[in-house]
This record gives C-alpha cells, sequence and structure tokens, in this order.
C-alpha cells in the first residue's frame, strides 16, 4: 500500500512541477515562489518574550513577532527530538511510521520521500545546517535525496543565483545539554562567556513554575536556561542580518520555532505543554502577504501540529503534496479547514520504556498513560546527569514536594489525565475523575482512539517483536496496517488493562493467549498490579518459558516484586546476556528497576555493563543505552556510590 502511495506521489508531484514551469513559460528558477527558510531552536518552549514570559530576554525574535505572525497553540507531535524530526520531514506521524522511539533504527519504505526532496525536486536549492536524526534506518540515503546539502557549511548562498532555496538551521544552544547537563564550567565557556552582565539571569530574581519546589538548584536551573535562551536570540538575529544583508528578506518566508518543548525537568519527555507546546513564529514579506493569517504583530489561536509542517511548505513551494500525507496544510493555496485536535506520544527514550498518548483541542489536553506504575521522572541515565534532577529526587524520596510537584516526580502516573489549560495553563490539576468534566472525558477518550485506529499506531508491540514479525524486507508501517500481524484493536484493549485494580483475572486469562503481542501486556499489567497478583504466580512462573523474551522478562520482573528468587533473577540474567541489544535492554531496565531485590544478580550486570562499555564506540546507541542503565542501576553514576 504505502509502496503505491509513494510511486503515485512522485509521479504527480513531477508532472505538477512540470506543468507549472511550462503553464509559466519560465523555468522554475525562474518563477515568483517564495524562498524558506526554517530556524529551529531546540528543546524550547514558549520561554519568550512575545509569548509574554517574564524571564526572557529575547529582543530580536520579540522584534522578528512583531514582523510576522506569532502561533499560541502549535505542538510538536513528540515531546522528544527524533521522533518529532521523523514526522517532520516525512510528513507521517512517527507513530504510523514505527519510528517513535528514540533512535530505534527501523527501516521506512524504500520510496518514501521526505518533503524537501519535492521541493528539490520542483527546482528549490535544498540545504540543511546541520541536523538530521530522522531517526530512520537507511537516513544516509534519504538526506542524500533531500538536501543539495546537509552540513555544517549549508547555507542558501549555496545556491545558484535567481534559485529559490528552503533553508533548515537548527539552532542547538537551548539543548537540554547546555540547559542543565554541561558541567557548569563547559556552560560558562561555551554559553555564558558569549552574554554581557546585564544579559544574565540571576537567580535570585526568575520566576518560578508552580511545578517546581523552590530551591537554589531550581533557581540556577531556570536562571540557566533563561541565558540559553537569550543567547540562542542573539544566533537567531545574526541569521536575520544575513538574509537583509544578501538582499533576500523581502522573498523569503521565515519560520522560527522550537522542536519539543523545554529540556528541563517535566518538560522534554512528557505529555503536558510543557513537553509539546512549542513557539512558532511565522514572518511573511509584503509581496506574500496575502498568505498571512494576521497582520504583522498578530496572532493565531489556529492548532497546528508538526505533521502540518510538510503539506504546509509543500503549499507554499508550489508543489502538489503526496496523497499519503496526515497533516493539513495552514497556509499557502493548498491550506486546509483548522484541525480540531492535535495529538502526542511519548515512547521509549534512550533506556527509559514507556508508552503514552495524548490529544489537545483548544481547551483541553488529555493524557492516557498505558504504564502508568512508571514514573514521569523515572531514572535515565542522560537527564540524571543534571544536578537539578537529582534533588527532585531527591525531594521526592524525602516526602518534601506539593502535590504539584510530585504529579511529575511521583513513583506513578494516574491512568488518565485531563486538564483545562485556560484555567490551568500549568496543567497541575487533574480533572479525569472530575463529575462535572465526564463529557469531555469521554469525547477526548474517544478522539483519541480514533486517531489510534486511523493512523494504525504501530507503538503496541516492543521493538523486539516488531523486529520478530518484520520478515527481512519488511517495515513497522507495513506492519502495522495488517491486522492479521498487528491487531490492534485487540492490544489496546489488552493494554487498556494495565494499572486497573480489578483486570487481574482477565490479565491472568490473556498471559495464554496465542499472540505474543497479548501476552506481553497481561505481563505488564501483572506486574503493575504487585502484590494484587498474588494469585496469578503459577501463571507466571509458567510464563518465564513462554518463547517471546520480552513476556519472560515481565513475567520474571513480576515474580521478583512478588518476593520469588532465584529462578526468575535467572531468566533476567539469561536475557540481559541475549545477542539482540532490544532484548538485553528490557531485562537490564527490569533489573535497574527492581533495585536492592535484584542484588543477587549484579556480578552479571557489571559483567555485561563492561562488554557494553567495550562495545559502545562500535555498537553505538544500543551499547550506550545498556550502559546508563546498568551504570544507575549498579550506583556507579554521580547518583550514588558504587556497590
Amino acid at each position: 500500500m504505502i509502496t503505491r502511495w509513494c510511486d503515485q506521489a512522485l509521479r504527480a508531484g513531477r508532472l505538477a512541477c512540470a506543468a507549472l514551469a511550462l503553464g509559466l513559460g519560465m523555468s522554475v528558477a525562474q518563477t515568483s515562489r517564495p524562498n524558506l527558510l526554517w530556524i529551529t531552536a531546540e528543546d524550547l518552549g514558549v520561554h519568550l518574550g512575545c509569548y509574554g514570559d517574564p524571564d526572557a530576554r529575547t529582543p530580536r525574535l520579540d522584534a522578528f513577532a512583531r514582523d510576522g505572525v506569532r502561533y499560541t497553540h502549535a505542538f510538536a507531535t513528540a515531546p522528544v527530538c527524533s521522533p518529532a524530526r521523523s514526522c517532520l520531514i516525512t510528513g507521517l506521524y512517527a507513530t504510523s511510521l514505527g519510528t517513535q522511539r528514540l533512535r530505534s533504527q527501523f527501516p521506512v519504505p524504500g520510496n518514501l520521500r521526505g518533503f524537501a526532496a519535492l521541493l528539490r525536486e520542483a527546482g528549490y536549492y535544498s540545504a540543511n545546517n546541520v541536523k538530521t536524526d530522522y531517526n530512520l534506518r537507511d537516513e544516509p540515503r534519504f538526506i542524500a535525496d533531500c538536501w543539495h546539502e546537509s552540513s555544517s557549511r549549508a547555507h542558501w548562498r549555496g545556491r545558484k543565483a535567481g534559485q529559490p532555496f528552503f533553508a533548515v538551521f537548527n539552532l542547538m544552544t537551548t539543548h537540554q545539554s547546555r540547559v542543565s547537563v554541561w558541567p557548569h564550567e563547559q556552560f560558562e565557556a561555551e554559553v555564558g562567556a558569549r552574554l554581557r552582565p546585564g544579559e544574565r539571569h540571576d537567580p535570585a530574581r526568575v520566576h518560578l513554575p508552580p511545578y517546581y519546589p523552590d530551591t537554589a538548584a531550581t533557581r540556577q536551573a531556570w536562571a540557566r536556561y533563561h541565558d540559553c535562551v537569550t543567547a540562542m536570540d542573539q544566533e537567531v538575529g545574526a541569521l536575520l542580518d544575513q538574509l537583509a544583508a544578501d538582499g533576500l528578506a523581502d522573498d523569503t518566508i521565515v519560520f522560527f520555532y522550537g522542536d519539543n518543548g523545554m529540556g528541563l525537568p517535566r518538560g522534554k519527555r512528557c505529555l503536558w505543554d510543557t513537553g509539546l507546546r512549542v513557539p512558532l513564529l511565522i514572518r511573511i514579506p509584503p509581496k506574500f502577504r496575502g498568505l498571512a493569517p494576521a497582520p504583522p504583530g498578530g496572532t493565531t489561536d489556529r492548532l497546528v501540529s508538526f505533521v502540518d509542517f510538510a503539506p504546509t511548505m509543500l503549499s507554499l513551494g508550489g508543489v502538489p503534496a503526496p496523497p499519503q500525507l496526515q497533516g493539513v496544510a495552514f497556509l499557502g493555496p493548498a491550506a486546509g479547514p483548522p484541525r480540531a485536535f492535535v495529538f502526542g506520544a511519548r515512547d521509549r527514550v534512550d533506556e527509559a520504556f514507556d508508552l503514552s498518548r495524548s490529544v489537545r483541542d483548544q481547551r483541553f489536553l488529555y493524557v492516557r498513560n498505558f504504564m502508568p506504575h512508571v514514573s514521569w521522572m523515572a531514572p535515565e541515565g542522560y537527564s540524571d546527569a543534571a544536578p537539578f534532577r537529582r534533588e527532585l529526587t531527591r525531594l521526592a524520596a524525602a516526602g518534601n514536594l506539593n502535590a504539584a510537584q510530585r504529579a511529575y516526580a511521583g513513583p506513578r502516573k494516574p491512568i488518565e489525565e485531563l486538564y483545562d489549560t485556560d484555567a490551568d495553563p500549568h496543567q497541575i490539576h487533574n480533572l479525569a475523575t472530575a463529575p462535572a468534566h465526564r463529557d469531555t472525558l469521554e469525547r477526548m477518550r474517544q478522539n483519541l482512539r480514533e486517531w489510534l485506529l486511523t493512523t494504525r499506531d504501530a507503538g503496541f508491540l516492543t521493538e523486539p517483536q516488531v523486529w520478530e514479525r518484520l520478515g527481512p524486507a519488511g517495515t513497522p508501517l507495513e506492519l502495522a496496517r495488517d491486522d492479521t500481524q498487528y491487531p490492534l484493536a485487540r492490544l489496546l484493549e489488552a493494554a487498556d488493562l494495565v494499572g486497573r485494580p480489578d483486570a487481574v483475572p482477565r490479565l491472568q486469562a490473556l498471559l495464554g493467549d496465542a499472540d505474543d503481542g497479548m501476552r506481553y501486556w497481561a505481563a505488564v499489567g501483572l506486574h503493575t498490579a504487585g502484590p494484587a497478583a498474588e494469585s496469578t504466580r503459577p501463571a507466571l512462573r509458567r510464563a518465564l518459558t513462554d518463547h517471546c523474551a520480552v513476556v519472560r522478562v515481565e513475567a520474571a520482573a513480576a515474580l521478583v516484586g512478588l518476593g520469588e528468587a532465584p529462578e526468575p533473577l535467572r531468566v533476567l540474567e539469561i536475557e540481559l546476556r541475549s545477542t539482540q541489544p532490544d532484548v538485553a535492554l528490557h531485562a537490564a531496565r527490569a533489573l535497574q528497576l527492581l533495585g536492592q531485590r535484584a542484588a543477587p544478580a549484579w556480578p552479571v550486570m557489571r559483567e555485561v555493563l563492561e562488554q557494553a562499555r567495550r562495545e559502545e564506540p562500535s555498537v553505538g546507541d544500543p551499547a550506550m543505552y545498556l550502559r546508563f542503565s546498568l551504570e544507575t542501576a549498579l550506583g556507579l553514576t554521580a547518583q550514588g556510590a558504587a556497590r
């Protein structure tokens, strides 16, 4: 199906571009189409002066907003970079492509193309400076198709005279690494030193959001984030100055946006607005002013999702959108009606397994957590390098956080979350159990379910299970559309039982299902149930020999949680030594979250950790994620002394 879609789209695009050039009696390079420029800032929430942030010092972006249009309801489709970028470049949800897990490297159909390739084919010069991170297995081929140049030197200045361009500049200054992970000395040398004293933020004077405790570490982190935003603002100004100096400002539509929420706790990786809502400013020069949704300095509250960016850029460039695109253009001749909802997805990030989905309209945000036993602030090797994260962990363990702060840092998540974003802009009052909002809850539930089924969300099997079912030439997109291989409605029913106190009998029955996807969710549910699953011990013991590795892992973790050893720990040790990196990571994470109960397995964990360290230079991300998990489990990070 996808192959046919892609072939039809390519033929339609080529014919339309040829017709455009012939019909106007001129070459594509001589048409009056706008240049298109993206300036993307990493890990940036709506913390700019033009969005009302009291701590922002962003004069260049504030001036840019006065010349353009400010979007108040723009959202990423994922709260972390590579799944969001996968959606941006393809115009398909990462959950449909199977690229929703961080750097999972699943294949996509070989003839699926990025929208930049279609602009390039239509005569645009395409330049990407410099990040790609599209989360695709054959990324070099994909990049070569999209971009004339993708490097730190890529610039619109590489085009031919008179040729329209699409250029992307990705600014790293607000990335989580700079904001919270780098040591103080490195931050000061590479970011702080670029700012004058009057541009720095005094931790004692910043305005903390209510979901943070008021501590010295919190204030330092919030001030540092805003220092990064100020430095990024200057970088944006330098690019805009280059555009003006080249005499191109009047011919170029400029987008400025963040690639996901802020790189601080409760931002990136979460499905609240702090993780998904991004700034979006678009400046449309006078000659194209008819395309603008508001006059200069105006705003629009139209809901915009990252899945809408690809069709919008094609619309502005005069290129027909391929029929498989899942978004709606919001500018240009092909602009469609405003959408009623935007959707978000949280899945595995590094070594941290999770699965949550969200739907938001103009007012309400609904989040469905399919792994409610996992904290929003579950251990993460990379994030926990930040002093602020470690302090939150300590405060949570000591019971020194209020209800708003525990929603992020507490040990569990609610199964459902519902927020009135007008009355509660920080989303700290969960209305999911409020009788007055029962109709809203049901409406949002139903819309999320329809989206999951219609877009064929590929996230309800684990990575090892997906790899096993793909075969030698399949892709997750095709797999998810095969209801025999991927019975999504049934998988959703099984996942829906996780965390429900009355579901243990049904979960035990599903542990004997013919489909290992159902058995996996049954094992997760029984693991989550804790002591309530006491009666299911015999079924869990039988599952230790299940033919599916992730079922064995979850059953073993459930039994260790019920106090059984050593057989379940031996199963986890065996899976930890698996030659399949995805299986080994499942086992490592289970052992990590078991804490002291996994102590008899520490020698094997140390052995596998040393192997991962040796292999990381050649193996890359899979070995790094295994290292993150095992180092934390063994207390070999900044969070504790070595065991």
